[in-house]
């Protein structure tokens, strides 16, 4: 199924391709015209060549790539450049007793360790979130594209939040896999005292106490963390761009200029980004406390937290995502247009399914 999928996404067209239709027969065409359906409703782009001013076709082979590198981009430099405040919450988080709130965090960290104590983690944050961000972005957008196929253009605008919400999940689902060996050392960085000082150090110590299971201890409770937070992600910030154009913005998307676009997509990512932190931040807390203490399991965290410590370390959480989000969606969004890539409009209702509903009110 995969490879049937890849060969149509790459829209290399030939005079024998076959072109479904959604909830169709298949049927070949031999003429030039050959179209591809994207994922927004009622839009065709031709499989032989980019639209015009477009780097590369919507769905294909480098489309996906270059969204993948975006999101390298987009998660690797936002989460490093808010270590500090991660490795302030990660410690709230394990040692409450000690680091009672961010400005007290802050204090005593830069009393014990000085301002390079910061940056501890610096390294695993920056090669797992940019492993990640490949994964989320890139599958996110070869999901999207896929399930679209799958149910056609017509559920896909009606059921559009559940599409986003099930190719959210799918691509994180492997993007968490990518990121567990690297969170593993982050957190022992940042919250075992004299554990280890830099990457180099930790993985070594890991598996050597730990063995391979050191890395992926994690990987479910991070799952019940990050698959609700990319959903929230990625769902709340599509629907909140359509509402925003719909509702805030007092021109149509293709009037406002490119600067006014990113502005939309920098606030839709700050909404999605509050949402985010409260939905994911008890599975947060239970991945920090895992890694820290050796031999721990998820239920015995939890246990040990409470319900209250659960929330422990959710204002700085709702300030670090909150930023982060913003700036990822920006900074992704950003680097399709500096990349010339296809920006689909907010989706629109096609117009089969216009003439349907058309239709049954006559």
């Amino acid at each position: 199924m995969f490879s049937r999928f890849f060969n149509k996404a790459s829209c290399q067209a030939s005079q024998d391709s076959a072109i479904e239709a959604p909830m169709a027969p298949i049927t070949t065409d031999n003429s030039p015209k050959n179209l591809v359906q994207s994922l927004v409703a009622g839009r065709q782009i031709a499989a032989a060549a980019a639209a015009e001013g477009d780097s590369c076709e919507f769905g294909s082979a480098h489309y996906f790539a270059l969204c993948g590198l975006g999101g390298i981009l987009s998660c690797g430099i936002t989460h490093t450049a808010v270590v500090p405040l991660d490795l302030v919450k990660c410690r709230i988080q394990v040692d409450p007793a000690k680091y009672k709130s961010v400005f007290n965090g802050f204090r005593v960290t830069l009393k014990e360790d000085g301002a390079r104590g910061l940056a501890k983690g610096w390294a695993p944050t920056f090669f797992g979130y940019s492993a990640q961000g490949l994964c989320k972005f890139g599958l996110y957008e070869v999901f999207k594209v896929m399930y679209t196929d799958m149910i056609g253009d017509e559920n896909a605008y009606l059921y559009r939040t559940w599409l986003y919400l099930s190719a959210s999940a799918s691509a994180e689902f492997f993007a968490d896999i990518a990121l567990s060996p690297m969170e593993a050392a982050k957190v022992k960085i940042q919250t075992t005292p004299g554990f280890a000082n830099t990457l180099r150090e930790a993985w070594p110590k890991i598996y050597r106490e730990e063995g391979l299971n050191g890395f992926y201890k994690s990987l479910v409770p991070l799952w019940m963390r990050q698959i609700p937070y990319t959903m929230m992600k990625f769902a709340c910030f599509e629907r909140t761009v359509e509402l925003l154009y719909k509702y805030v913005v007092p021109k149509p998307r293709a009037d406002c200029t490119k600067g006014e676009q990113l502005v939309v997509t920098f606030a839709a990512g700050y909404i999605a980004g509050v949402f985010c932190a409260i939905v994911s931040h008890p599975a947060d807390t239970v991945v920090s406390k895992l890694n820290q203490e050796k031999g721990a399991t998820a239920l015995s965290a939890a246990k040990k937290l409470g319900f209250a410590g659960l929330w422990k370390g959710l204002t700085p959480r709702i300030v670090m995502i909150g930023t982060l989000t913003a700036l990822q969606w920006f900074i992704y969004d950003a680097f399709k247009v500096a990349m010339r890539m296809p920006r689909p409009p907010p989706p629109e209702m096609p117009e089969s399914l216009k003439k349907k509903l058309e239709g049954k009110t006559e």
